[in-house]
């Protein structure tokens, strides 16, 4: 009984051991923000890329709350480029939304954004949009685009 009590004792701390270790090496990952390069010899993005707001239904030539936008993109990077919209109020973020600009894209109404939801029900915002694609497990952004939208 007592060495089947000291192999479950080591048993025991063993098991400790390993969910410390990976719990530790789990966090970091976590919290590990990945960098895209735009170098192609470090293994960013290839070629030239281009993200354009297009405004949809402005009536001054500025994108304002509950107008709707899209962006043109092109690159060479990726057959399959996407591009992530994140708008801000006093660095809360209220909006959120990403779409696939590429012809077989499942979702193609998604191209086009309405600036408003739930959280944001009036009022300016600054928003980020990135253009970017996935590469196996990993995103790799190719170019930011920074814009207001006034009240």
């Amino acid at each position: 009984m007592f060495i089947f009590l000291s192999r479950l004792g080591r048993l025991l701390v063993g098991i400790a051991v390993v969910i410390g270790v990976t719990s530790i090496i789990g966090f970091n990952t976590l919290n590990t923000v990945p960098v895209a390069s735009h170098n192609a010899s470090h293994g960013g993005g290839t070629g030239t890329s281009t993200l354009n707001l297009a405004l949809l239904n402005s009536t001054d030539g500025l994108p304002h709350y509950g107008q709707q936008i899209t962006f043109t993109v092109s690159t060479e990077a990726t057959t399959e480029p996407h591009v992530s919209v994140a708008c801000s109020q006093n660095g809360i973020v209220v909006y959120r939304n990403d779409a696939g600009y590429y012809a077989s894209y499942p979702w193609p109404w998604n191209q086009t954004m309405t600036l408003s939801s739930y959280t944001w029900s009036s009022g300016a915002a600054d928003c980020t949009a990135s253009l970017y694609y996935f590469s196996g497990s990993k995103t790799v952004t190719l170019k930011t685009l920074s814009f207001h939208v006034y009240a």
